[in-house]
């Protein structure tokens, strides 16, 4: 128990060295499909380490946001819905869904918030995100809606911060459901405060890429039955917020399909509009819309942003429990498609839900579309394990020149990595991408680690022997305070990279500041045990 007790540092370092291994090489946290969603395969690994984008190849996408925004507008007693409605029948070409207006939003470009801040008078806005609309169209639409603003200079180029914040989320959603092992979607500010979404999609395509998160995503579904007078109406009667749960595409007997799951208080709703349009005859429905759509019986019509994919009837079980009722306690049914892909994208664009506003591609908008291709970031990879091995050994040899002690040089080394290894452990367990910013981050942490080692020692053995535990203990703790003096310093600088949208500078900083903790944490008391059991005299 005494040893125990004494060199606990250490156990507890061996204990985050298993876990970290475990988290490196265990199966059971491997990508269930790292070479899905894409053209280009996956880079085989034996270790559950995920790479972004320079180390594996793929694209990179940098893009604003189409958009046109109004602050302090004056709804008057109408609700944001209704503005939507009345503002979008001023603009040519713009439907409801392509303005969004919010209540109480915070002026001021780029700080837009939901929620007035204190002290400050409330700012609602009107956002316009179809292609196309200027700032001066935005400012007559307005007028011609009877909506005032404050002035001129509040209607400007882009889309406030909360939409921006959808945007990345949805996106976020749309790439892990299809599957884009180690993507990520950020939202970054330049220098000139101009914003941007930028998504990184390792081992993809470009143009698999572009056409996932240009798409806004929008996925209804429409009854389309005869209205009398030999004329035939369409009406939404499923929206995405409507669905409880979305299953995966999937390939039955009867074709390719996606199962759904209506919310319970939208269920009874849905099964009388089946009720009332016809669809749920005794029977059932034969559609025939795409082949005939002025000759059908009643249809569900399936519409992907804004087109009809697919048109199906309803089979006599469905439409029998639709008529008795019984549906509405188990409201569950299949969205069928024409083909898996089309399934796939079903599935991707109901769970992900539609992009409040679309990307701008553009090269005069500034946004850029880059590729890497798998053989250059094996490449990358390959120079990243050559400068990260020269660099352990340069370390190693200015360690053993120094001291010319393997009792004081051989741990010192050795602690050094198990950070390195420690991280690694971190990053595959979250699934963190790693990129040239974070090896940048490692080898930062290598030499950090080294030095505040070397101080260490420096202070420990600085006064001639050690005799006894509490002489190494004085000295241990004077380098200590130094260690973490350095340490807090550089947290401190790191940590509005860390925080802030700054593109690659973000993998860098994060890793720095894990690698410092970690080493005050876990790895410099460890060593201290190591050093104080072989160098004192009287244990």
């Amino acid at each position: 128990m005494a040893a125990i007790r004494d060199n606990w540092r250490v156990i507890l370092l061996v204990v985050f060295l298993l876990i970290s291994v475990f988290a490196l090489f265990s199966p059971t946290l491997g990508p269930d499909d790292p070479g899905s969603g894409g053209d280009v395969a996956a880079q085989s690994s034996a270790t559950n380490l995920q790479y972004g984008l320079e180390l594996s190849g793929g694209t990179r996408i940098r893009a604003p946001l189409v958009g046109v925004t109004a602050e302090g507008v004056e709804f008057g007693d109408d609700d944001p819905r209704v503005v939507e409605q009345q503002v979008a029948a001023q603009i040519d070409g713009a439907g409801p869904t392509d303005v969004i207006a919010r209540f109480g939003a915070q002026r001021g470009q780029g700080q837009e918030t939901t929620q007035a801040q204190p002290g400050s008078p409330p700012s609602n806005t009107v956002e316009v995100t179809a292609e196309g609309v200027s700032t001066d169209e935005l400012a007559a639409a307005l007028d011609a809606a009877g909506y005032g603003f404050a002035d001129d200079s509040t209607v400007r180029e882009g889309v406030t911060e909360t939409t921006r914040q959808e945007v990345v989320r949805i996106l976020e959603n749309k790439i892990n459901e299809a599957g884009l092992s180690g993507g990520t979607v950020q939202e970054v500010t330049t220098a000139q405060g101009d914003n941007f979404v930028l998504v990184e999609a390792p081992n993809q395509d470009a143009s698999s890429v572009r056409g996932l998160v240009s798409e806004r995503g929008t996925v209804v579904i429409e009854a389309y039955y005869a209205a009398g007078g030999g004329n035939y109406t369409r009406e939404t009667v499923l929206q995405q917020e409507n669905f409880q749960s979305i299953g995966t595409a999937q390939d039955g007997s009867s074709g390719p399909y996606v199962p759904v799951t209506v919310s319970e208080p939208i269920a009874p709703e849905f099964q009388q509009s089946m009720r009332d349009t016809g669809l749920a005859r005794q029977g059932g429905t034969r559609c025939t819309y795409q082949a005939d759509a002025t000759s059908t019986e009643p249809c569900l019509l399936l519409v992907v942003n804004g087109e009809v994919t697919n048109a199906f009837g309803m089979s006599p079980g469905l439409a029998d429990s639709l008529r008795t009722g019984e549906w509405a306690g188990n409201p569950v049914f299949q969205l069928q498609t024409t083909n898996v892909s089309e399934a796939q994208e079903v599935s991707i664009n109901l769970r992900a839900g539609a992009l409040p506003a679309q990307l701008d591609f553009s090269e005069e908008s500034g946004g850029t579309t880059s590729f890497i291709s798998p053989s250059q970031g094996a490449d990358f990879r390959t120079n990243s394990l050559l400068t990260g091995i020269i660099a352990v050994l340069a370390v190693s040899a200015t360690v053993f020149v120094r001291y010319k002690d393997v009792r004081v040089a051989a741990p010192m080394v050795v602690t050094a990595l198990s950070e390195v290894v420690i991280l690694l452990g971190f990053a595959a367990g979250i699934g963190y991408p790693l990129d040239l910013s974070v090896i940048a981050g490692f080898i930062a942490v290598i030499g950090t680690g080294v030095d505040d080692l070397i101080i260490i020692a420096d202070e420990v053995m600085a006064e001639g022997e050690i005799n006894s535990r509490r002489v190494f203990q004085s000295r241990f703790r004077k380098a200590f305070w130094v260690i973490g003096a350095a340490a807090a310093t550089t947290i401190i600088a790191m940590s509005p990279l860390a925080v802030l949208s700054l593109g690659d500078l973000q993998g860098f900083a994060i890793f720095t500041i894990l690698g410092v903790l970690v080493g005050v944490l876990i790895t410099r008391p460890a060593y201290g045990d190591i050093l104080r059991s072989l160098t004192t005299i009287d244990r």
